[in-house]
Parts: structure tokens; C-alpha cells; sequence
């Protein structure tokens, strides 16, 4: 286990909280005024699989009868057959996990999730705040056992080595540097390295159980037999410059996230369902304009009643998919607030989003949105008329012409197109046509060659791309028999400034002169 740690820096300290009965102290607090009784002998947390129920969690009772984690209900009755059972809730225990990180922040700037039973703190530059780093652990096994919740914590220079010394090193451990985490952990278990049971196998296999006894057949050795396998998890080597410091480990902070929150006090107390649905129903759109703000859908509403006498009544709504659409969500109340006693008055409600999704914003449908406002497009076109005048609003409309300035018309804004317009494809055009196409001065090897250099509104522009020439020819049908030929390029400048310019006439085609040069669009 030896190796450089040029380029790290000396003075990161991480502290790892391993809470070792999780779901068993997330239970307790769930059934506080309950549990004492059943919590006082073998107690188990099940889950079901398709095998039957199995323990995912044990009390010091139960331990003590010999069931352990992972272990089947059937097996563990048969040590103890009076062992009582509960349903574990993982989904509420990895809540629960998240809450407490955001709640050890209070030991430093940020905190981040050791699944499924952790949590990683940076406590760089906090521990003098504190007294030091042993009153820092103080504080933190005083915090958490005033919440009656068990675990083991550590200190040191790497996440690694701090997960490491908080599961398998003594209580209370300290790495004061990189320097010493070798002879700190020397003695501890493989395991310590985060490894998955199956490479654990193969290094006791190996005769490898410590540590410090990895380094005595070499990283060649290791490298050859997983050089295969690229996950940390999956390759000791990883796991081991990442718990020296040899090479980063990333983690991802949990930060904190404000839910959106409405409500309502009421200056008399609320007794009849009518008032109640239509205090609702302004809850609901408070809190659409509140998702809407942050780009997001509700995916589980909460909407809490106070009642005068101080009790609450609180009514839940999951949804299949992120929305908010206030009249939705007040139509699935509806059913839910029928059982709703009032009492004496409700005189608070407030609207609660637990559960938040992104959802994009969409155009909505402007007809259907006029209808419901009691106006229209129709109406709005007329408006605009009358203040603006009968030829100030109108509408562009593709046009059958390959000639590019006659290639649209304008017309009425509600009138329909014609059908026979806007049939023929045609290149690609510019984002932006001048109204009237500008003469330029350009310079170029031949007469017919590429565009090298060209003036317009008195400044030079030098060619740095071409792309062209596309020819048009004049509408022969409306046209005089002198009409050119046009053709069009693509340009782009020294400063990365695109445009479009055609040539006028050709050389000898009898149609007039030198062919001029214009400007007509400009490209994105």
C-alpha cells in the first residue's frame, strides 16, 4: 500500500457517519408511542420476495436469537418462532437518509449521501468552530443520540478512508494525514476498501484479508487479474488510490430544494363545502403560476385544513404524470375533501407539493384560452385594425416563385391560403431578405470566378468561404427579353459575418454590360 500523493491537498477533511440500524431507528420513530412493547423482544423487518418474506433488518433482540440481514422469515423462525415482524419501507428510509443529510450540514458546508446507510461530510476548516476534531465527533454522537439514532464516525483526508475507519476502525477514529492512513488502516479487514462481495471472494481466495497484506504480491499482480473490470467496486486497485488520495473520488452533494407552498388565512373560519372548494380552487392556481415559475409539474399534492379547535386535516393526491393544471387538481379534491369535518371552521389552508417534476411549457391553444376568456383571435385582429389601420396587419404566405423576393405575399391575417401556393422547393434561404436588394463593388479573379473582396455601406469585407454559384433564371412569362440571369453565393467573411449575393448577367450574354453585383440577404 504504498504510493505518491504529489498534487493532493493536505488539508481536506471528511467526516463519515455510518448509521448501522437505519431502518430499525427510522421505524421506531415512525411508531414512537407504539413500538415499546413489540420492540422489547426479536423484532424483524420484512419485505416480500418471490421466495417468501426476507429480514432486511434486525433489533439487538433479534440479533441476539441469531436472525441477521438477509436471512428468510422461515429460517429465522425456526431459531425463534415467537420473532415478531414489520414491513420495512426502503423508499422511506432513503427519504429519511436525505433529510438527515441536509440536517448534518450543520457540521459542514456540504453533505452527501453513503447509500444505503451513510452519510459524508466535509468538514474541512470547521473543526476548530467546535474545539477540535474530537469535540466534532462529540457533538456529532451527542446530536444523533438525542434522536435516538445509533452510528459510528470517523474523520480523515478521503472519503475512503473515512468510510473505512467508521466501519471497521475503533470509535471515535482520527487521520490527522494522508501520511498516516497506510499504518491506520493496515490492520483492518479488505472489506474496508467498498468492495462487491463477489471480488471480496476471489482476495480471501487469494489469502488476502488485511490490508496491509494487498501490497505484499504487488499492483502488477492485482492489475492482471482485474484489468477487466473498470467500476471501482469491481477493482481493488481503484478502491485503493481512491482511499490514499492517488486519485479523486467524486461525490455529489445533497442540496437542499425549497417545495412550492401556498396558502390561505381566512378572516372568518370556513364551514359550508362550497366556500371550501372555492379556496381551493384559488390554492390551485396560486400554485400553478408557482410551478409554472420554476418549470415544473406536481407529481404529489398535499392540502393541509386547520381547523379552530388546532387540529389538522391533511388530504393527499399522487398523480401519474407532472401537472399543473388547476381545474385537474381541483376536480381530484373534490372526492377527497367529502369526509372533511369542519367543526367549529376551517380558518387556514395551505397547498403543499412534495413531489416535483420538470415540465416544459407548451403553447397553448389560443382559440380554446380565448373561448374561456371571453375573447378570440378574431377579436383581437379587429382591435389591432381599427387602431392601426386596414392595411397595417397582415400575414406572410409562400408564394409558387422561384425568384427569391417574390417567393412570399401578404394577405388579410385570417384569411386562408391558397392551395396551390407554396408547392415548389426551393434551397435554402436566408433567415433575413433586404426589402430592396443593394448594389456592392466586388472583386474577383475572373469575371466569372468567386467573389475575393467586396464593399457595401463603406466598408471592405474580405471572402473567407464560398458556396455557390446557384443559378436563376428570370420568369421568361413576365419578364423582357433582357432580363439576366442570376447567380447567387454564399459568402463568408474574415469575421465569420455570412451573406448572400448574387451576380446579375453573365459575360457575353448579349444582355447588357459588365454584370452587376447585389446584396440581398443575411445568413445565420
Amino acid at each position: 500500500m504504498k504510493g505518491g500523493l504529489a498534487g493532493v491537498p493536505q488539508s481536506r477533511r471528511i467526516l463519515s457517519i455510518w448509521l448501522p440500524a437505519l431502518a430499525m431507528d427510522h421505524w421506531r420513530m415512525l411508531v414512537r408511542d407504539q413500538n415499546d412493547a413489540l420492540d422489547a423482544g426479536p423484532l424483524v423487518l420484512i419485505c416480500d420476495t418471490a421466495h417468501g418474506p426476507r429480514i432486511e433488518a434486525v433489533n439487538r433482540a433479534g440479533a441476539a436469537v441469531g436472525a441477521r440481514k438477509g436471512m428468510m422469515l422461515a429460517d429465522a423462525r425456526t431459531l425463534c418462532p415467537e420473532i415478531a415482524t414489520a414491513p420495512s419501507d426502503p423508499a422511506g428510509d432513503l427519504a429519511f437518509l436525505e433529510q438527515l443529510a441536509i440536517w448534518a450540514q450543520r457540521w459542514g458546508p456540504w453533505s452527501a449521501l453513503d447509500a444505503p446507510d451513510g452519510l459524508l461530510v466535509d468538514v474541512t476548516s470547521v473543526p476548530h468552530l467546535f474545539g477540535g476534531e474530537k469535540r466534532l465527533l462529540d457533538d456529532v454522537h451527542a446530536a444523533f443520540s438525542r434522536r435516538s439514532i445509533s452510528l459510528r464516525a470517523a474523520i480523515a483526508p478521503t472519503a475512503g478512508s473515512a468510510w473505512a475507519l467508521a466501519h471497521y476502525g475503533p470509535p471515535g477514529a482520527i487521520v490527522d494525514c494522508h501520511d498516516d492512513i497506510e499504518r491506520a488502516l493496515a490492520s483492518l479487514p479488505v472489506a474496508a476498501l467498498r468492495l462487491d462481495q463477489d471480488v471480496l471472494t476471489v482476495l480471501r481466495r487469494l489469502g488476502l484479508k488485511r490490508m496491509e497484506e494487498i501490497s505484499t504480491i504487488g499492483r502488477d499482480a492485482i492489475q492482471r487479474r482485474f484489468r477487466n473490470r473498470k467500476s471501482p467496486a469491481a477493482n481493488p486497485l481503484i478502491r485503493l488510490d481512491q482511499l490514499l488520495g492517488r486519485v479523486p473520488e467524486p461525490l455529489l452533494p445533497v442540496i437542499p430544494q425549497q417545495m412550492p407552498l401556498v396558502q390561505r388565512r381566512l378572516m372568518e373560519p370556513i364551514r359550508h363545502r362550497q366556500l371550501l372548494d372555492q379556496v381551493v380552487a384559488d390554492l390551485a392556481k396560486d400554485m400553478a403560476r408557482e410551478l409554472e415559475g420554476k418549470g415544473q409539474g406536481a407529481r404529489r399534492l398535499e392540502l393541509g385544513l386547520w381547523r379552530v379547535d388546532g387540529e389538522v386535516v391533511v388530504r393527499r393526491l399522487e398523480m401519474a404524470a407532472a401537472t399543473r393544471d388547476p381545474d385537474h387538481i381541483v376536480r381530484l379534491f373534490a372526492s377527497r375533501l367529502d369526509d372533511v369535518d369542519a367543526g367549529f371552521g376551517i380558518e387556514m389552508l395551505r397547498l403543499r407539493v412534495s413531489w416535483a417534476e420538470p415540465l416544459a411549457l407548451e403553447q397553448g391553444n389560443i382559440e380554446a384560452s380565448a373561448e374561456a376568456h371571453g375573447t378570440s383571435l378574431a377579436a383581437c385582429i379587429d382591435r389591432l385594425t381599427v387602431r392601426l389601420g386596414a392595411k397595417a396587419v397582415s400575414r406572410p404566405v409562400p408564394y409558387a416563385s422561384h425568384i427569391p423576393e417574390r417567393a412570399q405575399r401578404w394577405q388579410p391575417p385570417l384569411e386562408p391560403e391558397a392551395a396551390s401556393q407554396g408547392q415548389f422547393a426551393f434551397h435554402a434561404r436566408p433567415l433575413k431578405l433586404l426589402d430592396n436588394p443593394e448594389k456592392i463593388a466586388v472583386l474577383y479573379a475572373t469575371p466569372d470566378g468567386y467573389p475575393q473582396r467586396f464593399r457595401w455601406r463603406g466598408s471592405v469585407h474580405e471572402v473567407a468561404r464560398v458556396e455557390g454559384p446557384e443559378r436563376i433564371a428570370p420568369e421568361w412569362w413576365r419578364e423582357r427579353g433582357a432580363a439576366r440571369l442570376r447567380d447567387y453565393y454564399r459568402i463568408e467573411d474574415g469575421e465569420g459575418r455570412r451573406y448572400w449575393i448574387y451576380r446579375l448577367g453573365i459575360i457575353g450574354d448579349g444582355r447588357g454590360g459588365a454584370p452587376d453585383w447585389y446584396l440581398q440577404g443575411l445568413c445565420a
